[in-house]
């Protein structure tokens, strides 16, 4: 089982483009997550980077490739590599997401929705709970972005969402940005999706930037974060109370200090509303 001490603050996803300035400046952020995909089954250098700024700071995993709601076998090859980094390298938490990536053993390059219906929720729930038996550890469950809907759904997303990590017994990484997007792109309210939200599995928020397509929202990780996903950020401090909060930016990597920049910002409306809270 994981046993580091629990994060808080606002983390940011460290990437390779700042491996250098953070081994040399050792920026005063409390957590990093790290894409652990990246660095499944590789030797050399960029393990050795992995293993340095796991003892220089409290790190949380994030992938990609579990593939929770696939109709495959569980990847036991990736759950193995994914197990030994637990055991190496002790993050505080792991995460991956709803949705499935592939099928019949082809992967697609996106994050793909699940069908919104009771038959699917026992599906990825039962899943969710092997890989967490194999692991030896709960893991963070994270909400996706969509851009499409399937006729057979019988509840709303945020209704899916909850019901899994009930099913499943596992914890939730509450994705705003995923959330707002959505939200645009299928026109449903963001703030009644939050409402939906079970309090006491939520362990960690994310927020990143999205690419505006008239008719639609893209979520690209790859730009400031948005107004409208700062005041959502907001109203999910006021509903549940400070969380772990990670700034996502994987495309179009800026300079580290616009990464600052923003964790500053959220750092602010952490304290800002929890103030008020009290």
């Amino acid at each position: 089982m994981i046993t580091r001490d629990p994060i808080s603050g606002v983390g940011i996803g460290l990437r390779a483009e700042h491996y250098e300035y953070v081994k040399r400046e050792r920026p005063s952020i409390p957590w990093f997550e790290v894409l652990i995909d990246n660095y499944l089954g590789h030797g050399g250098q960029i393990q050795r980077h992995l293993q340095d700024f796991s003892e220089l700071y409290p790190l949380t995993f994030h992938g990609v490739g579990m593939s929770l709601g696939s109709c495959d076998p569980l990847n036991k090859t990736y759950l193995d590599l994914l197990k030994q980094a637990i055991q190496t390298y002790q993050p505080v938490l792991v995460s991956d997401h709803l949705c499935w990536t592939g099928f019949q053993h082809e992967y697609v390059h996106d994050l793909l929705p699940m069908p919104y219906t009771e038959e699917a929720a026992h599906h990825v729930a039962d899943r969710i709970k092997q890989a967490q038996d194999y692991l030896g550890t709960q893991i963070l469950l994270e909400n996706v972005s969509s851009y499409m809907q399937y006729q057979i759904s019988d509840m709303s997303e945020a209704e899916f969402v909850a019901y899994v990590c009930v099913l499943a017994d596992c914890h939730l990484l509450l994705d705003i940005n995923n959330i707002y997007v959505s939200a645009f792109n299928h026109r449903f309210d963001a703030n009644e999706y939050l409402s939906l939200m079970p309090t006491d599995r939520i362990q960690e928020f994310h927020l990143a930037g999205y690419e505006d397509q008239d008719d639609h929202l893209l979520d690209t990780h790859g730009q400031a974060i948005h107004p409208p996903v700062w005041e959502l950020f907001k109203d999910a401090i006021k509903r549940f109370g400070a969380r772990p909060t990670l700034i996502e930016w994987d495309n179009n990597v800026p300079e580290f200090s616009v990464l600052q920049q923003e964790a500053g910002k959220a750092e602010l409306i952490l304290d800002q509303e929890q103030h008020y809270a009290a």
